[in-house]
C-alpha cells in the first residue's frame, strides 16, 4: 500500500499549558513552556506500521511535517514537498494532499486534531478526491469520527482495513471552547477506513449527575488534595463542592479552598499534596478518561494521583469500554484493566479500561 503522510507539528501544544488548543495561540503556547507532542505520535504511528507491514510505501511532506518521523521510524519515503515558512499553515498541509493525491496514494494518514482533519478533508474535496483518511489524534480537540483510538491502533487500521465508510469530520470555534461553550460545526464527510479501532464522535449529553456529585462531595477527605478534570458531570462535583469551576478546564481543591481554577500541567503539579486524587468523567460516545479534552492531567499528573471514575448510568450505557491515550504507553498498561465507576451517591460500575 501507498501512504502519503502528513503531520501538523503544532497540533495539541495548547493542551498541557491549558490554552484549549493551538489554533492563534502558537507564540503563546511556547512563552508557557509547551513541547510539540504531534511528531512523537507520528513516530509512534509510523514505527508500529512498519513492524506490521514492513514493505508499505510512504509519501511524505518535508522536515517534520512528515519526512521526520518517516525517516525515525525506518523508512525511506518520497518527499513531494516541504513547508516554506519556520511556522507551518493550513496552506502546507493543502499543499501535502495536492502532491498525495498526484502521487496516487492509497490513503492519507495525517497526525493532528480537530483542524488538521477539516484541512486534509477540505483539500481531498477540492482535488476530486476520494482517497480514506485516518487520523493519528494528536490535538486538544478531537471531535471528529476520523480518528484512530491511539497511534498505535492507527497503524493498526492502515494495516487490516478491508472496507471504507463516510464519516463527519467536525470542528469547534477554540475562542468560545475558551469560554466554556462548545459548538460543534460539521466541517466535511470524508471517506475512512472502518475497523473496530476508530473512535466515534463525541456526543454532548449527560443524564442525572447530582447524586453522584452528592457523593463525591460527602466522600471528600481532610488534606486530600482533588484534581477535577473538565465536562459537565466533574462540572456538577464543583458544584456540590461548594464553587463554580472552569467548565472546560481543570481545577484543583483542598479542604474547602481553590488552589488552581483552570490549571496547565505545571500549575496542577505545583498544588498537588501528598495525597491527591483527581476526578474525571468519560467522554460521552468515545469513552475516554485522558487524552481527550484533559490534556493537563499529564502522565506526570496521573501518576501523583488516585484515579476516580465518575458517570451518569445513561452515559455508560452508550460506551462499551473506558480509554486511555495519555501519551505515555507504560502507563496507558498501568491504567488498563476493571475500574469502578461512580454512578450514583453510593452505587458503583465495574467497566474496563482499555
Amino acid at each position: 500500500m501507498r501512504i502519503g503522510v502528513v503531520v501538523n507539528p503544532i497540533a495539541g501544544m495548547g493542551g498541557r499549558v491549558g490554552l484549549k488548543g493551538t489554533d492563534g495561540k502558537v507564540a503563546e503556547a511556547r512563552a508557557r513552556g509547551a513541547e510539540p507532542r504531534a511528531p512523537a505520535r507520528a513516530r509512534r504511528a509510523l514505527t508500529e506500521l512498519r513492524e506490521r507491514v514492513p514493505d508499505t510505501e510512504l509519501v511524505v511532506y518535508g522536515g517534520e511535517m512528515g519526512e521526520d518521523a518517516a525517516r525515525d521510524a525506518g523508512f525511506d519515503p518520497d518527499v513531494v514537498g516541504a513547508p516554506s515558512e519556520t511556522e507551518t499553515t493550513a496552506d502546507d498541509t493543502r499543499h501535502a494532499i495536492e502532491g498525495f493525491v498526484a502521487a496516487g496514494v492509497d490513503l492519507v494518514l495525517f497526525v493532528g486534531g480537530d483542524g488538521t482533519a477539516a484541512d486534509v478533508a477540505e483539500a481531498l474535496s477540492e482535488q476530486g478526491s476520494e482517497t480514506p483518511m485516518l487520523g493519528v489524534p494528536a490535538g486538544v480537540k478531537v471531535y471528529s469520527s476520523v480518528f484512530a483510538v491511539s497511534p498505535e491502533d492507527a497503524a493498526g487500521v492502515v494495516a487490516s482495513f478491508e472496507r471504507t465508510e463516510r464519516r463527519e469530520v467536525m470542528d469547534i470555534d477554540e475562542d468560545e471552547y475558551r469560554e466554556g461553550e462548545v459548538h460543534p460545526e460539521l466541517r466535511a464527510v470524508a471517506t475512512v477506513p472502518v475497523a473496530d479501532d476508530l473512535q466515534s464522535s463525541k456526543q454532548l449529553g449527560g443524564g442525572t449527575v447530582e447524586a453522584l456529585a452528592e457523593g463525591v462531595a460527602t466522600d471528600v477527605e481532610p488534606g486530600v488534595t482533588y484534581v477535577l478534570g473538565p465536562g459537565s458531570t466533574v462540572g456538577a462535583v464543583k458544584e456540590a463542592l461548594g464553587f463554580e469551576g472552569s467548565p472546560i478546564g481543570v481545577d484543583v481543591w483542598r479542604d474547602g479552598e481553590i488552589l488552581v481554577r483552570d490549571g496547565s500541567e505545571s500549575e496542577i503539579l505545583d498544588a498537588l499534596g501528598e495525597e491527591n486524587v483527581v476526578v474525571v468523567s468519560p467522554i460521552g460516545g468515545q469513552g475516554f478518561v485522558f487524552g481527550r479534552g484533559n490534556p493537563q492531567l499529564s502522565p506526570a499528573v496521573i501518576r501523583r494521583c488516585s484515579v476516580e471514575v465518575v458517570a451518569s448510568r445513561s452515559k455508560l450505557d452508550d460506551i462499551s469500554v473506558l480509554r486511555v491515550d495519555t501519551d505515555d504507553p507504560e502507563l496507558d498498561e498501568a491504567l488498563r484493566g476493571w475500574t469502578k465507576v461512580r454512578v450514583g451517591r453510593f452505587e458503583r460500575r465495574m467497566m474496563r479500561v482499555v
